[in-house]
């Protein structure tokens, strides 16, 4: 019974491999990767020739059956193309199969873009709430936004440059009163950390064309009140969507901090001037 080494490699600077990860990949039978090209700039780099497989998103399921069969036969290691397998990558249906079918699975863990962000971020210190990548709807967005700054709790996600400005503009109607680094291309060239408002990362940004991946980390609720006017925005964007009044009126609350009977009395007010 082969082991499955779950590898994390690095998400840009290539030094930032372990020595452990490479005594890995050097010595397993097959490497599963998400990119095979990707992963063989790194192999060639540490002058590692195990053959591997291609395993991704598109694939996962109709490659796991070989791949176990890989497992019967010797050791596999699993990788991505940066970071840590499973983690807003394939891998963990790949993990659970192999688990399930009695094979040992041990991480060999290393550079992680999350842990990278939120260490330099200098705005967590307890909780945190990691989203990944967000839906690419509007309304799936914001409700998956809504839901998780309703906890009080740091948040942290993963952004294309062509949708950070979006995102930023929904958090700033959600909760502009919070702490906010937005990072881009960690640990490359060009590595940036830009620490402002939201409101003032949106107008620098808007004036830039931005390119590399995205970590936006924002720090957790200092129990401050949203203003009247947020509460009044936040409560027209429910209420057109179709929302109940209590509904809103719990859920605005809960983001705002305002208690909900004034949320609710405002609300009331909004409705009749619909009608």
């Amino acid at each position: 019974m082969g082991t499955l080494y779950v590898v994390a490699t690095p998400i840009g600077n290539l030094e930032d491999i372990t020595h452990r990860a490479v005594n890995v990949l050097g010595n397993v039978s097959i490497i599963a990767s998400e990119d095979t090209r990707h992963t063989g700039v790194l192999l060639k780099r540490l002058g590692i020739d195990t053959p591997q497989v291609s395993y991704h998103a598109f694939n996962e399921k109709s490659r796991l059956a070989g791949i176990l069969d890989h497992l019967q036969a010797g050791d596999v290691a699993l990788v991505t193309d940066a970071g840590t397998p499973s983690v807003s990558d394939p891998g963990a249906i790949l993990v659970k199969a192999a688990a399930d079918a009695g094979h040992t699975v041990i991480p060999i863990p290393g550079a992680s873009a999350v842990t990278a962000a939120v260490s330099a971020s200098g705005l967590v210190t307890g909780p945190f709430t990691f989203l990944g990548f967000l839906p690419r709807t509007k309304s799936q967005r914001f409700n998956l936004l809504e839901s998780a700054l309703s906890s009080g709790f740091a948040l942290v996600y993963f952004e294309s440059p062509h949708r950070i400005i979006a995102t930023l503009r929904e958090l700033a109607l959600l909760c502009s009163n919070r702490e906010i680094v937005v990072f881009r291309e960690l640990t490359k060239v060009h590595e940036e950390a830009i620490r402002a408002s939201i409101d003032d990362i949106l107008d620098r940004l808007d004036r830039r064309t931005m390119r590399g991946e995205c970590i936006v980390v924002l720090g957790p609720s200092r129990d401050e009140p949203a203003s009247d006017q947020q509460m009044e925005d936040l409560l027209r964007d429910h209420l057109d969507s179709g929302r109940s009044l209590a509904e809103t009126a719990r859920t605005v609350a809960a983001l705002t901090g305002i208690p909900k009977s004034t949320v609710y009395r405002a609300a009331l007010a909004i409705s009749s001037e619909s009608d």
